[in-house]
């Protein structure tokens, strides 16, 4: 049983899948992957090992789907410091996140929700997708820990992502990105949500 596991995740990780705690991960390469980042205090380690017992119990064949419904309906509640909130913060994660577009990586959408971040980008030339999450939360945490004078995780450590399965797929994830402030009531449209690509893209259209 040992070999056939041992076996299995050599396949998975030549495959460009691997894992950091509970989440799988997939490098693809240059292919369209959505992503969920949060901060480290929104949701609680109890609730979240609560969740992963429960669906552990029942054997739930798509586990990994219901867990990431749960989080994500979880953030929308605006749970934990919400410490994007803060203008400064979350317009720094935005300027972050889009300084190198078109160079390290393509960004499709994305939004800066009070406690994570929902974004689609596509990885480009050898820039693996966990060396990119990797190196913006590294940074962004610093800059952020800086403006409010503060120590200790600014992120939680493993995220969300999801490749892209099709052209359908990808029409759905942008707007489900897009939506995400007004679902959690934070705005009545997308466009009118500031850290968004909706709300860039609605700028564009007006000029």
């Amino acid at each position: 049983m040992n070999s056939i596991k041992a076996q299995l995740q050599k396949d998975l990780k030549e495959a460009g899948w691997h894992s950091r705690g509970y989440l799988p991960h997939f490098d693809g390469g240059e292919i369209a992957q959505t992503l969920n980042v949060r901060l480290a205090d929104s949701l609680p380690q109890t609730v979240l090992e609560k969740w992963k017992k429960e669906l552990a119990k029942d054997s739930c064949r798509n586990a990994d789907s219901i867990l990431r419904k749960r989080v994500e309906y979880y953030l929308d509640q605006g749970y934990g410091s919400c410490t994007l909130r803060d203008t400064r913060i979350a317009v720094m994660v935005q300027n972050s996140l889009l300084h190198f577009d078109g160079e390290r990586y393509r960004v499709s959408a994305w939004v800066i929700m009070p406690n994570h971040v929902h974004t689609m980008l596509v990885p480009c030339d050898q820039n693996s997708l966990s060396k990119i999450i990797k190196d913006l939360k590294s940074f962004t945490s610093r800059e952020a820990n800086q403006l409010i004078g503060r120590r200790g995780q600014f992120w939680m450590e493993d995220y969300f992502d999801r490749y892209v399965r099709d052209r359908k797929h990808f029409a759905s994830a942008i707007a489900y990105i897009e939506n995400n402030p007004v679902k959690a009531g934070l705005c009545k449209r997308p466009e009118d949500w500031p850290f968004s690509s909706a709300y860039y893209r609605g700028r564009k259209e007006n000029d």
